[in-house]
């Protein structure tokens, strides 16, 4: 009887261990993304830019984070705000998660977005967002190419006067610098904040 009795209770432990095994296991599972699921493409993210303070930075300088990247420039009448309030609300729902997430603001207009403009601009969405700046348009080149990233003049009706248009989605990348996501703007945010956890989980 103690026999029968000790290959129950072996027999238990290792159905419990099982079911651990397989909890872990799904919970380890690929990513389910909501958003746009770019893992696996042939998007990278190139680039040799100075951030808010001035420092050269590249894609390897945000290494162990997660990095949600988006195009604009501090004159836009619409899309880039709403984007980066988007942005500032996803960071906020991942609570403690989101002090991994690092969010960029790349800027599409060198002409007109200085460093002065773009430190009063970026931070107002949340003080952790940074800037990224060329020197010149040529200088943005290798990055919009890597991603296929459009930006454009529209002349208005002075020189100083004009706006860009310029692709209005959110890349994201993991913690090794690979591109995983592309978020449409306006996007809900709790798809968003939910594909982005999957992320800084390691999915």
């Amino acid at each position: 009887m103690r026999s029968v009795f000790k290959q129950f209770q072996q027999v238990s432990k290792a159905l419990a261990f099982g079911a651990v095994a397989l909890l872990a296991a799904c919970n380890t599972g690929p990513a389910t993304f909501t958003n746009t699921d770019i893992t696996g493409s042939s998007l990278v993210a190139n680039f040799k830019l100075k951030d808010l303070s001035g420092t050269e930075r590249t894609m390897e300088s945000y290494k162990g984070k997660v990095v949600a990247m988006f195009f604009g420039y501090t004159h836009c009448p619409d899309v880039c705000p709403i984007t980066m309030q988007q942005w500032s609300e996803v960071k906020a729902k991942l609570g403690e998660k989101g002090d991994n997430l690092q969010v960029l603001f790349v800027s599409v207009d060198p002409e007109r977005d200085t460093p002065e403009l773009l430190k009063k601009y970026v931070p107002q969405f949340d003080p952790s967002f940074d800037a990224l700046t060329a020197e010149s348009s040529e200088e943005l080149k290798p990055l919009l190419a890597g991603l296929r990233v459009f930006a454009g003049k529209v002349e208005g009706s002075t020189p100083d006067n004009y706006l860009m248009d310029h692709t209005s989605a959110s890349y994201v990348f993991d913690q090794q610098g690979r591109a995983r996501l592309l978020v449409r703007h306006n996007a809900d945010s709790a798809p968003v904040v939910s594909d982005v956890e999957q992320i800084l989980d390691g999915k």
